[in-house]
């Protein structure tokens, strides 16, 4: 199994409509989630199946301190709207929303929750989908520790917020400081290598083709030890997300360089009209897992 340059690479393909795309770590309800950019990227991209990948909302943070401005109300509202229009939509929930995972087995609307999915690609690729935090030894056993290396990563996205305020005032498009400072610690670097030897080791045990997965908010799409590792990133850094083509290929889509490619500037904020969430407990109903 091989990767061409052309299914790693989004420039020379770059279609509205994909067979599949994969999002996650979105982390709705924080001051550093990029809702502006990913309302942009859904108005642009449909798909038959669209996954989330986990932390979609930040749980951890509107505990300590609620922030929910429109933008945030409108990426929810916008994922309903292709549910109902017929996207299958599949929210695989992470730990910032481990509160989901109630309701594993549930529908909340048209979205089905499920812990892990296999995705069948058109080339007949069987790839396990799960959001990644389960083999996160310090998630799984210190979360406590995790939760203060969740503190400071906020105060580095809040760095990174004013930075780009910065960039934007020279006319410069958006870039992330605070993923280039984390991909430049050495612990950070062995952390991310562990974690895909370890994902990708668990879709070989399996028997399957490859793995989809986020958590660690580095986009990537490579084979590690013959099985097909893709991360498809997150919407706070690298604003990035996975997708499959029609005939089955895999591409990466940098969203920050398309939209800087797209426009001349960065996109003015629309006005949009509020839009109420549906009622929980009457848009659940049971749903058997999806083989």
């Amino acid at each position: 199994m091989t990767i061409s340059p052309r299914d790693a690479n989004v420039n020379e393909i770059r279609p509205t409509h994909w067979r599949t795309l994969w999002i996650s770590d979105i982390h709705l309800g924080t001051a550093g989630c990029k809702a502006e950019f990913l309302l942009d990227f859904l108005d642009h991209n449909d798909s038959d199946t669209l996954y989330l990948v986990g932390d979609i909302i930040d749980g951890w943070q509107l505990r300590k301190h609620w922030h929910w401005p429109r933008a945030h109300n409108d990426v929810v509202q916008r994922i309903l709207r292709k549910a109902r229009n017929g996207t299958r939509v599949v929210f695989v929930p992470g730990n910032h929303d481990e509160f989901a995972r109630e309701f594993i087995g549930f529908a909340f609307g048209d979205i089905e929750v499920l812990d892990e999915d296999v995705h069948v690609t058109a080339r007949g690729l069987r790839l396990l989908v799960l959001h990644g935090d389960q083999f996160d030894g310090v998630i799984q056993h210190s979360k406590w520790l995790a939760r203060l290396g969740d503190t400071l990563y906020q105060t580095a996205l809040w760095l990174n917020n004013h930075f780009n305020r910065l960039r934007h005032r020279l006319g410069l498009h958006y870039w992330s400081l605070s993923q280039y400072l984390k991909h430049k610690v050495k612990n950070a670097v062995a952390f991310i290598t562990d974690f895909e030897e370890t994902l990708a080791g668990e879709a070989r045990r399996r028997g399957l083709d490859g793995v989809v997965c986020g958590h660690i908010h580095k986009p990537e799409l490579r084979e590690v030890s013959g099985i097909l590792y893709c991360n498809d990133g997150d919407w706070v850094e690298s604003l990035s997300a996975l997708a499959e083509t029609h005939d089955g290929q895999l591409v990466l889509v940098d969203w920050a360089a398309q939209q800087a490619r797209r426009e001349p500037g960065p996109t003015p904020a629309r006005a949009r009209r509020p839009l109420s969430l549906p009622a929980l407990p009457s848009a659940l109903r049971r749903q058997g897992k999806h083989p």
